[in-house]
């Protein structure tokens, strides 16, 4: 039966059904044949004499592999015409037949009959490779932004037929072949070209539709089969399938122009930045018993508005790349590039991010590179060896979370992640990254014991790969995207992780102070009798905040995993609880740095943050929880009036302590300084229910003074406590300044005064009625 197929190599068929055939588009597919048509005659005595004229016969001569098809046509993909039936090889389901005289190579189909169907397909072996070489040079090196173009299943024009381009990096792979919907998941139906002197593999698919699932079928170079998902899909399925999905056509219309290029103009160091961080998934949440997450429209409807109400400047969401696991809150992501199914599809968080944009609010991403989980589907030893990770257990594997680390050495692995960022800052227009966990990314002993780590080449702890590419990360993506902003989570003292890259730093705009976090949170922990044993947890965070780009960070991890909620962790009653928590946030807005606050601390959630249900936001039926809302709203806009606040975070000489010596009262106090001396707020934070009255602060300038803010106000849920509303500098030097007054300091209570400019001559009245009208402390009564 295969006598009239020329070339036809014996045993390919079962070579290809048992993985051994790599080179499976010289095979299958349309071939031009050349064939002699004569041959030499030879003399009697076994001389060969002289050759005739051959003449070569060219024959065009289709092959395909279809396990279970009865019988199989060629018909031209232009008018449908049926061009010739080929031979069924054997019963694999290998046919093969010449294509009549034609010689020209021409695009086709196959009309296929099943024992229940007949199906129609254009082949896919009958087209050439769209694999654009510069991109695979710069994949290989380390320095492709967009490996998202090359990788992955991409909709693309190959002859002008439209279909989906595979394409997956797996160099040690023997097979590779294309799963899922469109092909009964046989992996014998779409085996892939592979690029030897890369390592990727492609092949392109016409005829496949929209959010048609599918994975990638390796046979390892041990022969065993492996199923993965696509490490570049742009959509997956929810657990358990966790297949990829193909990506939807449509094209996002985006109206945050006017945002991109206000963002392209702001230095964000001198600029105010407030973040509310968010975990969508459980902010609120719908349903009978609150068992559903909202919807991207739902939260654009709900969120945005709620966050523009409180004052932050930024919202920051934990991370939404495809994760299988709810209780990992996004930090084991298996699909890097794929926006969870949780919310929606990825035109949803488009939308939901362009509607930020549009409200004047931005939108940071928690990005997660320093590890991966060891899901089965995921990047673990991905063709069957350790590709992704380090082979070495000491390398790449993280003995806290039993997760697996990149071997940032690799220009593969150095691609996948650059392009991944870049992919969330094109595509979806974020503003910027939080990187988590960065500590772990540089040190190469991180939690490990002596003998668990491997030194570098230099015989050193400091894990130079991962520098590196933090470095080049950093580079590369504020040139590409102005006006970002980087931010590190990096809990230790390493040097310059805000410093600029040609100054031997990180290159990271930003950095979590961890160290003032953990200080004033077990400070605010302690009972108030205590805290005067204990003042330093306050005050020490000043001898350092200036030496990086610090943002004071309250986040999530704070109120998980028993440590309780912030009003958890203060001792006392409920009035002391409420009274400490908006002292404690007074002194955070007043200490240099910028602000960010988990969801929940806001209004003083009791119960300790759990991923599976809602915010408890029925307390806010309550005026304590009501009050401290109000506070920290009320702290937001003072921050975002009061250049002082924010404009000179890292000058030193733009802090001035009035008094970080008086242990005895715990009170603090301090001067924040804008760009010049006349432009200062003062903060006077009393982290004890004593009251204070006559208490003496310094004053820079000879004029009337206003409280701004009150904590202790009756408008937050105080006790009504405070200096009349005004203050007068009387020309008494102290504390290194040239004017002071003697003010009421409230009970556990934080006070903010600024200066009036009204001269001393001014009528005292009338400064009443300014301090009245400009402040909440207008409502205290005893103070009036």
């Amino acid at each position: 039966m295969t006598q009239n197929v020329p070339h036809f190599h014996h045993g390919a068929d079962v070579a290809l059904l048992n993985g051994e055939y790599c080179d499976v588009f010289s095979l299958l597919g349309m071939h031009l044949l050349e064939t002699p048509s004569d041959a030499p005659i030879k003399n009697t005595n076994g001389k060969q004499a002289e050759a005739k004229s051959v003449q070569v016969r060219k024959q065009l001569v289709v092959r395909c592999l279809l396990p279970g098809a009865l019988s199989v046509e060629v018909l031209n993909l232009k008018d449908g015409r049926k061009l010739a039936s080929l031979e069924r090889v054997n019963e694999t389901g290998l046919f093969a037949g010449v294509i009549g005289r034609r010689v020209k190579p021409f695009l086709y189909k196959l009309r296929v009959e099943y024992p229940l169907s007949v199906e129609e397909i254009i082949d896919p072996y009958q087209f050439p490779s769209l694999l654009n070489q510069d991109d695979v040079y710069l994949f290989g090196e380390g320095r492709l932004e967009q490996a998202y173009h090359l990788l992955g299943a991409r909709w693309q024009q190959n002859q002008g037929v439209e279909g989906v381009n595979f394409s997956v990096w797996a160099p040690n792979a023997k097979r590779v072949s294309v799963v899922g919907d469109f092909n009964h998941w046989d992996g014998t139906r779409h085996v892939m070209r592979q690029h030897l002197a890369n390592g990727i593999w492609e092949i392109f698919i016409p005829h496949v539709n929209e959010q048609a699932h599918y994975k990638f079928e390796l046979i390892s170079e041990h022969g065993e089969r492996i199923e993965k998902s696509d490490p570049y899909a742009k959509a997956m399925q929810a657990a358990p399938g966790n297949a990829s999905l193909i990506p939807l056509k449509k094209d996002f219309h985006w109206q945050d122009q006017e945002w991109l290029g206000y963002r392209k103009s702001q230095q964000w160091h001198h600029q105010a930045i407030s973040t509310y961080e968010v975990h969508l998934a459980s902010w609120r949440r719908k349903g009978d018993e609150g068992e559903l997450c909202l919807n991207y429209q739902e939260l654009i409807e709900q969120l945005i508005p709620y966050v523009k109400e409180m004052g932050f400047t930024h919202l920051q969401l934990m991370p939404i790349s495809e994760y299988p696991f709810d209780g990992s809150w996004g930090y084991q992501p298996v699909g890097l590039y794929a926006p969870t199914h949780r919310f929606g599809d990825a035109l949803g968080l488009k939308a939901f991010v362009d509607a930020c944009h549009r409200a004047g609010l931005a939108v940071i991403l928690d990005w997660v590179a320093a590890h991966f989980p060891k899901d089965p589907h995921g990047l673990a030893q991905f063709d069957g060896t350790s590709l992704y990770e380090h082979q070495d257990p000491r390398r790449g594997e993280h003995p806290d979370w039993d997760t697996l680390i990149y071997n940032y050495g690799r220009g593969e692995i150095q691609s996948y992640l650059l392009s991944n960022a870049c992919y969330w800052l094109d595509e979806f227009h974020f503003d910027g990254l939080r990187i988590d966990a960065v500590s772990s990314m540089l040190y190469l002993d991180y939690s490990r014991e002596p003998g668990q780590w491997l030194p570098n080449a230099q015989g050193g702890r400091e894990n130079l790969e991962a520098i590196s590419f933090l470095q080049s990360l950093n580079q590369r993506l504020y040139q590409a995207f102005p006006g970002i902003v980087m931010i590190a989570e990096e809990s230790t003292a390493w040097p310059g992780v805000t410093k600029r890259v040609d100054e031997s730093g990180l290159g990271f705009g930003f950095k979590w102070n961890m160290g003032w976090m953990n200080d004033s949170l077990r400070y605010l922990g302690r009972d108030p009798i205590h805290r005067s044993h204990h003042h330093s947890e306050l005050t020490f965070s000043l001898m350092y905040c200036f030496s990086e780009q610090f943002i004071l960070s309250l986040s999530h991890d704070e109120v998980v995993h028993g440590k309780g909620s912030l009003l958890h962790k203060v001792p006392g009653d409920d009035w002391q609880k409420f009274a400490s928590l908006r002292a404690y946030f007074g002194f955070m807005w007043g200490h240099p740095g910028k602000k960010l606050m988990f969801m929940g601390n806001e209004f003083g959630q009791r119960d300790e943050w759990s991923h599976e249900r809602s915010l408890d936001w029925h307390l806010l039926q309550y005026a304590p929880h009501q009050g401290l809302q109000t506070w920290v709203k009320d702290l937001n806009h003072l921050y975002l009036s009061q250049p002082s606040l924010y404009s000179q975070d890292t000058q030193a000489d733009k802090f001035q302590w009035l008094d970080c010596d008086n242990d005895q009262s715990s009170v603090f106090s301090f001067v924040r300084y804008g760009r010049s001396t006349d432009d200062h707020l003062i903060f006077v934070v009393n982290m004890t229910p004593q009251v204070h009255h006559g208490f003496r602060i310094g004053l820079p300038l000879n004029t009337v003074y206003r409280e701004l803010l009150n904590s202790d106000s009756e408008y937050y849920g105080g006790s009504g406590v405070g200096s009349t509303g005004v203050i007068l500098a009387e020309g008494m030097p102290y504390q290194n300044l040239a004017y002071s007054s003697e003010i009421t300091v409230p009970p556990l209570g934080c006070l903010v005064l600024s200066p009036s400019q009204l001269t001393r001559d001014s009528d005292a009245n009338s400064a009443t009625r300014l301090a009245i009208g400009s402040a909440k402390t207008g409502e205290q009564d005893e103070a009036l």
